[in-house]
């Protein structure tokens, strides 16, 4: 179908369209057209990705001259392949409309390990060792070798894609990775550098958060990108997360003994280079004299990772004296290996602030600040000079220089932890030193700054008002969307106490009583009993699901529930829990149902679907906060507090809460489906707690399910799934209409549309 939002015309490749997607759109519509950043909050299941691409799409084509480019970031490849599957579905629609005129370029981008074609290099593990892998077939030093002695391997792909120069281009069209490699190896180019080279020119580009928020990638991929762009980040509830974790190192002692053997080797390096081919360190010399700033014009092969501080931050200056020529360089290096190795000899917990830090290695180890900024470029240089190939071999000197140009560059918004074991495992030494960053809007500064609008969505954004103060920005449009429903087919339940009325929770003092672990077994064997297909639980963290499991095992519940559902399990192991999770589906699939135990936090709460039949009801075990003893969470709260007048109290729930939506709402992917929600845990039930929850979750909590117990929740979940057993209308009663078609959004006009809607 196809509609005006004011002087646009959309296109939108289904039949209908659901309400809140097109008060979606205009809302977004607002924020495009004021140049400025927006949240938006619009529930799971509801259409958002297709709402975004159709209206940035449609809005980009009624402004041909402005060329707007759409830069979509997403979590997960799978979530990538998702987006740029709904786009070539728009792309096709509006071609069919429009003819030729509509044609765009979308490529997905990834690392290597994705996009590489070339069996030798994929035959490598990680994605360290395939980057490493590509290095050593297509630097340029090995290319020269090779053209001077025809035995040196190089990638053929590589090769081809060099020689076909300008003429190697992508047709216009949506391309996912499978069709880059397809193409890729139709061509005998090589897709990783071919999709890096067009990124430039491609109207939308899906990739990952990282390639914009991680200074260290962003510095290579983004930097090309235009200020007329549109900077989408979906399923954005965790970015303040994302953007810590770009900021922040941590060196533990196996990172030291690494980067002594990588010292010992490139001073190895060193002393061939002196006796072979001297000139090319003084040549390296010559050129810090005069600055560093030599890294524009280097082969896109040889390009390493960029900067880890942030673009506006680097200096732009000559190289201090002291490490100008290799061999000092070391030396400087060692001493640093040396000062730090002495910091992890610790028997307590530490903290420090970077300028005490910074002060306490130039009284102890001679280094100043300046040379701590420039390590990482240097050693890049150093690298460049000595023709390393195999850089996934010298990630552990890497990380320290990481640290190092962190630590000298910023003041504040970090701390230094040292702590000389993990607190829950107290008796094993394994000491680590973090360098944590506390501040989420330093990483996504540059982003704000430089692009003209920058949209962040998801389906859990609440409270709504905590982003804007996290992130340090002010969004033009910030607004959070309720689902239209033709049925209620959203049951979330509070469910405080066991049919005994004993409380339940998983509060400290209370996780471990007997009474709440019998209590919440009772509950799961009453739901199983008639709950049908699959059913997730979510525990508030590994240990505590391990230690429920036991008990339950014990006392014979969990050989109960067996008889009515099969239990599968979720672990710290990738490919255990995938295969746990095929069965699960399998188990669903053929009637047998089945129970799925899972954590908040884990991979599965993040990123796994429990549609349809594979999730009729979802289980939230107690409020996921995070270890609230931890160093670096206290340190963060702290800075919060000072910096942002954000209480303690309230980053907390607002983060358990943010975790707690996400589980719950795996259930509802699309509205002809159902499923219910039980909140157990006694804390749901009070107002502060709660109100933290998305509104679309809060508008279909009665004040009758608020405090229930086993039995009541019970007779309450044989009720709903009685009443979603009958047929019903799809398109809507007489009075609310949830699927709007072209003719119902002409009749709204401008007037209409808040009596369609409510």
């Amino acid at each position: 179908m196809k509609f005006q939002i004011e002087d646009v015309t959309v296109y939108f490749p289904y039949d209908y369209i659901y309400p809140e997607q097109y008060s979606y759109m205009i809302e977004l519509k607002r924020a495009l057209d004021a140049k400025g950043h927006c949240l938006l909050e619009m529930p799971t299941g509801t259409g958002k990705t297709i709402a975004l691409l159709s209206l940035i799409t449609s809005y980009s084509l009624s402004e041909p001259e402005t060329s707007i480019k759409l830069i979509y970031c997403t979590r997960t490849v799978h979530e990538m392949e998702k987006t740029l599957a709904e786009l070539k579905l728009l792309h096709n629609y509006q071609i069919k409309h429009l003819g030729p005129q509509a044609r765009l370029l979308a490529i997905g981008l990834s690392s290597r390990k994705n996009l590489c074609v070339n069996p030798t290099v994929l035959a490598a593990e990680n994605r360290d060792s395939v980057d490493a892998g590509c290095r050593k077939l297509t630097a340029s030093w090995v290319r020269a070798m090779a053209a001077e002695n025809p035995n040196v391997p190089t990638c053929q792909f590589f090769e081809n894609y060099e020689r076909a120069a300008s003429a190697a281009v992508l047709p216009p069209g949506v391309y996912t990775l499978q069709d880059l490699r397809v193409f890729g190896k139709e061509k005998g180019w090589c897709p990783y550098f071919l999709a890096r080279h067009m990124v430039q020119f491609a109207n939308v580009v899906v990739y990952s958060y990282q390639y914009l928020l991680d200074p260290k990638v962003a510095g290579i991929i983004s930097k090309e990108m235009q200020k007329e762009s549109v900077v989408v980040f979906d399923e954005a509830h965790n970015i303040d997360n994302v953007c810590i974790e770009a900021l922040s190192v941590s060196v533990r002692r196996q990172t030291l003994e690494g980067a002594t053997r990588n010292l010992n080797r490139i001073s190895q390096e060193i002393d061939r280079f002196k006796a072979t081919d001297a000139s090319r360190l003084r040549a390296e010399y010559n050129r810090l004299v005069e600055g560093l700033a030599l890294r524009g014009n280097l082969p896109i092969t040889d390009n390493w990772l960029s900067n880890p501080a942030l673009p506006d931050d680097i200096l732009k200056e000559a190289v201090p004296g002291n490490i100008r020529r290799a061999e000092h360089f070391l030396h400087v290096l060692r001493r640093l290996v040396q000062y730090l190795r002495g910091r992890l000899d610790t028997e307590n917990v530490e903290k420090e602030s970077p300028v005490s830090f910074v002060a306490s290695i130039n009284s102890h180890a001679g280094i100043d600040q300046k040379t701590l900024k420039f390590c990482y470029d240097r050693l890049h240089s150093l690298m460049l000079t000595l023709e390393i190939t195999d850089t996934d071999e010298f990630l552990h000197i890497q990380t320290i220089c990481d640290f190092a140009t962190l630590v000298g560059t910023y003041g504040r918004g970090f701390s230094i932890i040292i702590e000389p074991f993990d607190e829950r495992m107290p008796h094993i030494p394994d000491p680590i030193l973090q360098l944590s960053c506390h501040d989420a809007s330093l990483a996504i500064k540059p982003v704000f700054d430089r692009f003209q609008s920058v949209v962040i969505t998801s389906g859990t954004l609440s409270p709504i008002d905590l982003y804007p103060r996290l992130l340090n920005f002010h969004p033009v449009v910030s607004r959070s969307f309720t689902m239209s429903l033709t049925r209620d087919c959203i049951c979330p339940m509070v469910l405080t106490r066991g049919s005994d009325q004993l409380p339940v929770s998983t509060k400290f003092d209370m996780r471990s009583d007997p009474g709440v672990v019998r209590n919440y077994g009772k509950l799961l064997l009453e739901m199983v009993s008639v709950v049908p297909d699959g059913i997730v639980c979510f525990f508030v963290s590994y240990s505590y699901m391990d230690g429920i499991i036991n008990t339950w095992n014990d006392s014979g519940i969990l050989k109960e529930i067996m008889q009515h559902k099969l239990v599968f399990i979720e672990t710290q192991d990738v490919v255990e829990t995938t295969l746990a999770l095929d069965n699960y589906r399998k188990a669903c699939d053929c009637g047998r149902g089945a129970v799925f135990f899972s954590v908040a936090r884990g991979k599965v709460a993040e990123g796994i679907d429990f549609d349809r039949h594979y999730g009729r009801l979802v289980i939230m075990f107690g409020v996921p906060f995070q270890y609230t003893l931890g160093k670096i969470l206290l340190a963060r709260l702290e800075y919060l507090r000072d910096t942002f007048q954000i209480k303690e109290g309230d980053f907390l729930t607002f983060d358990a809460l943010r975790q707690a939506a996400q589980c719950v709402g795996r259930v509802i992917r699309s509205k002809a489906d159902y499923g219910m929600m039980i909140f157990a845990d006694k804390r749901y039930s009070r107002h502060d707690k709660r109100s933290k929850l998305p509104s679309w979750i809060l508008s279909h909590l009665r004040d009758v399910n608020l405090n229930l117990s086993t039995d009541m929740a019970l007779h309450i979940a044989k009720e709903f799934l009685r009443k979603m057993a009958q047929p019903y209308e799809k398109i809507g009663g007489s009075g609310r209409k949830t699927l709007l078609s072209e003719e119902d959004l002409e009749k709204m006009g401008d007037g209409g549309m808040d009596e369609m809607l409510y």
